[in-house]
């Protein structure tokens, strides 16, 4: 059995100086990776929103300042970390900071984008978008065993419904550990995209019963998009988590997955 991985952040590194919140949650997440080391804790954060629904709202400073963040991190804590990239052409750059790559879910069938994480080496995890089903996950994963991935994830993230509404099918998990292992995204399956005023609401309240679900069904990690203070974040705060909740919460979906896990080995 591979190694249960928790990718936490903020949604974007979003201070123009000091990278106080992303180090913040780096100190929380180094924390808990010396009290639990069978959990693998990632951090996470976009160096550019790249896909906001306005052309006003925040999308970072730019590549080499978020990738800076990231690296700092990486370096006090000691943490593996994990970006987003939208373009072919940033994904080397990108790749000599991070560990993870991550293919966010609008894009998740580009295949050029997808062959050139892959040729890097590095572990890619592609979120599966809100456009397809579980199934049509495995010609995702076709294209990252055809171009020599090293390691992969299929990150569900909830499936659009109607208008402005995200719903979590799990029964889309076992389906997509036939062919993958998957991660599930928390926060954003409580997104309700498209919200007026130019940017996603969410539902928080919903996260920790979803998360307990999908651990109980079974998958190889979780992600959630975690900041010090959700309210005031320039971006995704209705369906982020504030870091003290995060912190109480994961433990407890930890100690859930461990009960889980030796019932179904009894």
């Amino acid at each position: 059995m591979s190694q249960f991985l928790v990718i936490a952040g903020p949604c974007v590194v979003e201070e123009r100086s000091g990278w106080d919140n992303c180090l913040k949650v780096g100190e929380v997440l180094s924390d808990l990776q010396s009290k639990y080391p069978d959990v693998k804790f990632i951090f996470k954060a976009s160096f550019d929103k790249a896909n906001r629904s306005s052309p006003d709202a925040f999308r970072g400073y730019g590549r080499a300042h978020g990738l800076g963040a990231l690296n700092q991190v990486k370096k006090r804590y000691g943490l593996e970390v994990i970006t987003d990239v939208h373009e072919v052409s940033h994904v080397k750059d990108v790749a000599d900071v991070v560990d993870y790559l991550q293919i966010p879910a609008f894009l998740c069938r580009q295949t050029n984008l997808i062959k050139e994480c892959c040729r890097t080496g590095k572990p890619v995890n592609v979120k599966k978008g809100q456009f397809l089903s579980p199934d049509q996950c495995k010609g995702i994963v076709d294209k990252l065993e055809a171009y020599g991935a090293s390691d992969y994830y299929i990150t569900e993230r909830g499936a659009t419904f109607g208008y402005n509404n995200l719903v979590v099918d799990y029964r889309g998990f076992p389906v997509i550990r036939n062919f993958s292992k998957v991660i599930f995204d928390a926060t954003h399956s409580v997104q309700t995209p498209g919200s007026l005023g130019g940017s996603s609401g969410g539902q928080r309240e919903f996260v920790y019963p979803l998360a307990k679900a999908a651990v109980s069904v079974g998958v190889d990690g979780l992600f959630f998009e975690v900041h010090p203070d959700p309210e005031n974040a320039k971006c995704d705060g209705p369906n982020m988590l504030q870091l003290d909740d995060f912190k109480e919460k994961i433990i407890k979906l930890i100690e859930l997955r461990r009960f889980v896990n030796n019932n179904e080995n009894d």
